[in-house]
């Protein structure tokens, strides 16, 4: 029975420290959101672990915590494995007795047979914490790709942790003070990259590690890693038969993740990652498939002619949500109540909506992230090719003097990615090392806007901002420079953007989401394929446009990259003008302390007069100040003096 939640807990490293059971459940109850029809505890001695349910096969049937046979293996879970019924097949010859039909039972028996390495057998999306009574151990894992999220931190002789931050925050005493390091990454990447969190102290467990804890010792491992260098080092196959293996394993990752007794959809945008997922979702159910998209208001950000075309192609039934600006500004104000932790990502509001649509028709619904990162779709890479041609073509006076002066003078536009915009990002990104050129142009602030956003107070270094992704390019184990920034993609801006913003959209509205483009045996084999077949000459994945060619149409294999984003820049001049104005007030930024009043009432004014494109700087700022508004100190020192008696 897969089955989607929340997960929290906590130990203490003494045994004779009991755990106040009303503690697990004010910490459960932030994540009820996370998980409506059901919630469950463990509460003895020094260990309390809680969990919220969504039910999605076995509506009935398993209750969490789940045990072992003598009930000295307990288990809470979040995610679904998809290969629970082999696994479960396979214990039960070895002699273990299952009392249910879940999952998450496989945990505890696996735990059993295997040790710690029994995660290694699992292929799913998971986050999950096992408590062993005799060894008086805590285990907690999280998946390869970090579908699912999983937080942590060490406070007052115990190990605290839950799927979302706010579970953290709930323990008394802890501390809600903004990581000046966090702080100056989030800046730069609109999120903070793991395994920081924006509040000190507090820290989310990378993917594919697990963490144990006991007795006051706390170990982490890594499980699991991508390696993408396999690809440079192999005799490589026909383009054919890449097609046709890639094809067999992606079909075989839908049909695993449809698996389901509820009705499941799929999110449409007509990009040829979800249109490629929706297609294999008709071919294992024609007629039984309903597919759902957005349409906006504004031209250039909508694409829901092609979600269209893709829905009747494929027969499917289509749901279509019309976003208008009164919709989607309603929301602004109120994200902070669904992101603990500041995401500077615009397109976490559409996502929002189109969940909460979604889930007044189905419980599950299938979608396409993980595309760009494993077949290399961002239009970034194609960038840094024609960079390569650039500064070996073009003149050097042309390259430092002409184009830059003819840039600047270009009209602004606050058209979806349009050409000044392009241009403009395109020159900024000139001269530096190629990994940290690749997130200045997918992220926010360059460190030059840094130095004059932030006070002097705040004592940060420029090499930390970029540090981890120099980390993860050594990481990677690849020479050619394409598969180190896929390398960092993976790791930073899909498990630090998107799959957050999907995750807490989606389970804010009680939706599952399954992403078959991330199932690891698909990133495995994907990771071998030579990076030509992914970027070719300039065509971005390439390789899937070939295996798909059969079963689209062919304007949506020959479509761009186009990102599911929203009118932010004109509305920041508009609709959303007061309250911009308001968070970014000269009075609340000098209270503050973060920030350069002068500096960002330049931005306001530069946007305002259409004189700059500040649309991300201004709304990474925007999101921040509503996030500090809503979990800043302030706001937890009630609450936190009232819990005191209960640790």
């Amino acid at each position: 029975m897969p089955v989607m939640c929340g997960i929290c807990g906590l130990v203490y490293a003494e045994r004779e420290r009991p755990v106040n059971p009303e503690l697990v459940n004010i910490m459960t109850a932030t994540i009820t959101h996370r998980g409506p029809d059901q919630d469950g505890f463990y509460v003895r001695e020094n260990v309390g672990l809680g969990s919220r349910r969504l039910s999605i096969i076995d509506l009935d049937g398993g209750q969490q915590p789940i045990h072992n046979e003598d009930k000295t293996v307990w288990v809470v879970f979040n995610g679904e494995l998809y290969n629970y019924r082999d696994l479960t097949r396979s214990l039960t010859h070895l002699g273990h007795k299952f009392y249910t039909s879940t999952d998450t039972e496989v945990l505890v028996h696996a735990y059993e047979e295997f040790g710690d390495e029994f995660i290694e057998y699992l292929n799913g999306m998971f986050a999950f914490a096992l408590w062993d009574t005799r060894k008086q151990r805590l285990i907690v894992a999280r998946d390869r790709l970090g579908i699912k999220p999983l937080y942590y931190t060490l406070q007052d002789d115990a190990l605290i942790f839950g799927s979302e931050l706010k579970t953290i925050l709930t323990y008394p005493g802890i501390s809600r003070s903004v990581d000046l390091v966090a702080l100056n990454e989030y800046l730069s990447f609109e999120y903070v990259p793991t395994p920081r969190t924006i509040f000190q102290g507090i820290s989310q467990l990378p993917p594919g590690h697990a963490l144990s804890f006991c007795r006051g010792r706390m170990n982490i491992w890594q499980y699991w890693d991508v390696n993408l260098g396999r690809s440079e080092n192999i005799k490589p196959k026909r383009a054919k038969e890449y097609e046709r293996e890639l094809l067999s394993i992606l079909r075989h990752a839908v049909e695993k993740e449809m698996v389901s007794d509820v009705p499941v959809g799929v999110l449409l945008s007509g990009g040829l990652d979800s249109s490629a997922v929706a297609a294999l979702m008709t071919d294992i159910a024609p007629g039984n498939v309903k597919s759902f998209s957005v349409r906006f208001d504004d031209p250039s950000f909508d694409e829901s002619s092609y979600a269209r075309q893709v829905a009747r192609y494929l027969g499917t039934e289509h749901y279509e949500l019309t976003l208008t600006p009164n919709i989607a500004l309603d929301l602004v104000p109120q994200i902070a109540k669904f992101l603990d932790q500041p995401l500077g990502d615009s397109s976490f509001i559409p996502t929002f909506l189109l969940s909460q649509f979604t889930r007044n028709h189905v419980k599950v619904a299938l979608g396409g992230d993980g595309g760009d990162e494993l077949f290399a779709g961002y239009s970034t890479l194609q960038a840094h090719r024609l960079v390569e041609y650039y500064e070996r073509l073009v003149p050097g006076f042309v390259r430092h003097r002409v184009i830059p002066w003819f840039v600047d003078r270009m009209p602004v536009s606050f058209n979806n990615i349009s050409l000044d915009f392009k241009l403009r990002r395109f020159i900024e990104g000139r001269g530096i090392p190629i990994v940290m050129r690749h997130h200045q142009w997918l992220g926010s602030f360059a460190v030059a806007q840094k130095r004059q956003l932030l006070q002097p107070w705040t004592q940060l270094l420029e090499k930390d901002t970029y540090h981890a992704a120099f980390e993860h390019q050594i990481q990677s184990g690849a020479k050619e420079a394409l598969n180190q920034l896929l390398y960092c993609d993976l790791k930073m801006y899909l498990e630090g953007d998107i799959l957050p913003k999907v995750d807490r959209a989606s389970m804010a509205n009680s939706l599952e989401v399954r992403v078959p483009l991330l199932n690891h045996t698909l990133v495995e084999y994907v990771a071998q394929i030579p990076h030509s077949m992914k970027l070719h000459g300039l065509t971005t994945k390439y390789i899937l446009r070939q295996a798909m060619r059969d079963r689209l149409p062919k304007e949506i294999l020959g479509r761009g990259k186009k990102g599911f984003n929203m009118p932010v820049a004109k509305w920041l001049t508009g609709e959303l003008r007061p309250l911009l104005e308001d968070m970014l007030s000269a009075d609340r930024l000098k209270r503050e302390g973060f920030f350069n009043p002068h500096y960002v009432q330049q931005l306001l004014q530069d946007h305002q007069q259409g004189k700059q494109d500040n649309r991300k700087l201004l709304w990474t700022l925007l999101v921040f100040e509503l996030w500090y508004e809503h979990w800043g100190n302030a706001n937890f020192s009630t609450q936190s003096s009232s819990l005191q008696g209960i640790r």
